[in-house]
């Protein structure tokens, strides 16, 4: 029997745990109460502390068979043994920096301000809007340095250097071992780590002394016309505030939607029209309804053959490219839509033969056998009509069929 399992219950392990046990649990906490993932969360920093705490002394077999008969005053108070902090043990069970951003480095003390992370937005936007140009107005809630203390997080006056640990929000002590000292360290109780002390009567009774509060902010987004998809819009200084911390970025990425007409490529788009066979042949015209709503009018000249998926560009009609006013091309590829079975008599028929190019010769050899077969319609639901190479190298039972190759 342990004589006490804090430690243990912080890293919600049985006190009989394995080593192996102890580990995996460090590990699972330590991510889950990181500051990096949990900024401006007060609770989460201080229970990353404790995670630290417990794990310094239960890796230790040392350390953990005095805890386990004397508990933590067996050990003169608890702490960190070698003077390791929560941020260089991270960094050992990890590997690497923990990228505090110096929060606990140097012994607690403060490295100078961190930035807080960038805050990304994806900005759904529409062909149109990359066409014309857009301001759209988004509210932003973020961090910000409480107005009415300050940022202090009480009045004036109130907020004290931590006298126990002389604002550094860690304490040092000393233990004989043998004919050795060591030196241990661990996190100050009297101020839980902060190196301020503020009386609960002088706390701000608007942040109620954490130092920050939500404000709701509108953005206005200046969507400039050819913009492209995944282009990033920045404003500098709107991320998170807070004491000691250099605000980030709000960063909007520009989200291009699909459209149902145009397909666009850089500064060029496409563009499907489908015409009937007596334009494709005689000539005529088609409309298209631009981005920004204007009706281009295209013209097909008698005598130029349209043939099904041909390619024609109409220059200048595409995109505008961004921040120049040179515009890309507008390229149309043709769909010819034929007309249905029996769409004419046998006399008109005879009178389309007579304009038509004249049908080229069979060139059957004179010695061929002929036979005269009929086309019919392919049976949907029948497999014959989707038969693909990959198909014909099978025979009826699955098995592939023998193939000549090159010797």
């Amino acid at each position: 029997m342990v004589k006490e399992s804090k430690l243990y219950d912080v890293l919600g392990i049985p006190a009989e745990a394995s080593d192996a046990q102890i580990k995996k649990a460090y590990r699972v906490n330590a991510l889950k109460y990181h500051p990096d993932k949990n900024q401006h969360n007060p609770e989460a920093a201080e229970k990353f502390k404790e995670v630290s705490h417990a794990y310094e002394i239960l890796s230790d077999p040392e350390k953990r068979d005095i805890y386990d008969r004397m508990g933590e005053e067996g050990l003169a108070g608890g702490g960190m043994g070698g003077g390791m902090g929560a941020e260089d043990l991270f960094s050992q069970f990890f590997g690497g920096s923990s990228g505090f951003g110096g929060m606990f480095g140097n012994g607690g003390r403060p490295s100078g301000p961190r930035r807080s992370r960038d805050i990304v937005h994806a900005l759904r936007v529409t062909l149109e809007d990359l066409y014309k140009g857009k301001v759209a107005k988004l509210a932003l809630t973020r961090t910000i340095s409480c107005a009415s203390c300050n940022g202090l997080g009480g009045k004036k006056g109130s907020v004290k250097k931590c006298a126990t640990c002389g604002g550094t929000g860690s304490v040092t002590f000393q233990r004989g071992m043998g004919h050795f000292i060591q030196q241990f360290q661990t996190v100050c109780r009297d101020c839980n780590g902060e190196g301020e002390t503020i009386k609960e009567k002088d706390r701000c009774t608007n942040c109620h002394g954490k130092k920050t509060v939500s404000e709701k902010k509108i953005l206005e987004v200046h969507i400039d016309k050819g913009m492209a998809n995944g282009q990033k819009i920045t404003f500098a200084g709107e991320g998170d505030q807070g004491p000691d911390i250099e605000p980030g970025d709000v960063i909007f990425v520009i989200d291009e939607q699909p459209h149902q007409r145009f397909t666009r490529k850089k500064d060029d788009l496409y563009y499907q029209a489908k015409i009937d066979l007596l334009t494709a042949l005689a000539g005529g015209s088609i409309v298209i309804q631009h981005l920004d709503n204007e009706w281009l009018k295209v013209d097909i000249i008698p005598g130029e053959t349209i043939r099904p998926s041909q390619m024609k560009v109409i220059k200048g009609r595409g995109m505008p490219s961004y921040r120049h006013h040179n515009r890309g091309n507008l390229y149309i590829q043709f769909e010819v839509e034929f007309p249905g079975d029996n769409f004419t008599t046998a006399d008109k028929l005879a009178l389309l033969e007579s304009v038509l190019p004249a049908r080229p010769e069979l060139g059957l050899p004179a010695d061929a056998m002929v036979e005269d077969v009929v086309l019919a319609d392919i049976d949907p639901s029948s497999q014959a009509g989707s038969m693909g190479p990959e198909d014909e190298e099978e025979e009826e039972g699955g098995e592939p069929r023998a193939q000549c190759t090159s010797q």
